[in-house]
């Protein structure tokens, strides 16, 4: 397990805040019941909706957008083909990402996206 990797390679007096999206393996109760025997590491999870918090789903969304749309493939082999060719394109001239606004405008527009998504489950 991912978790008890992490557990073993990082220093035993580092607490671990671990940022993870809603997905529910995240959430399993064999996950839970281990995180309560390991109470360094602390999990906050992204709100929903907000896959753009997440820039390792940013990148996805790049490949997809870049490399695979409107594309066919006709294997599993292809498929993977064209994603390593892809990662070794993007690896020659990396880029990282960086934020173009403040910790105070994000987390306002994540209130403001919540506030919306909360006014349409409720009608």
């Amino acid at each position: 397990m991912l978790l008890e990797q992490i557990d073993r390679e990082t220093a035993p007096g580092l607490m671990l805040h671990l940022i993870v999206d809603n997905y529910a393996t995240h959430k399993h109760a064999h996950v839970k019941a281990w995180l309560k025997k390991h109470p360094r590491f602390h999990i906050h999870f992204t709100p929903n909706s907000s896959s753009w918090l997440n820039l390792i789903e940013r990148w996805f969304a790049e490949l997809s957008h870049n490399r695979l749309k409107r594309e066919v493939f006709n294997s599993v082999k292809q498929l993977v083909s064209a994603i390593e060719e892809y990662v070794e394109y993007h690896n020659q001239n990396p880029k990282g990402y960086q934020w173009n606004k403040s910790a105070e405008q994000i987390l306002e527009k994540v209130k403001r996206v919540k506030s919306a998504l909360d006014k349409c489950l409720s009608e």
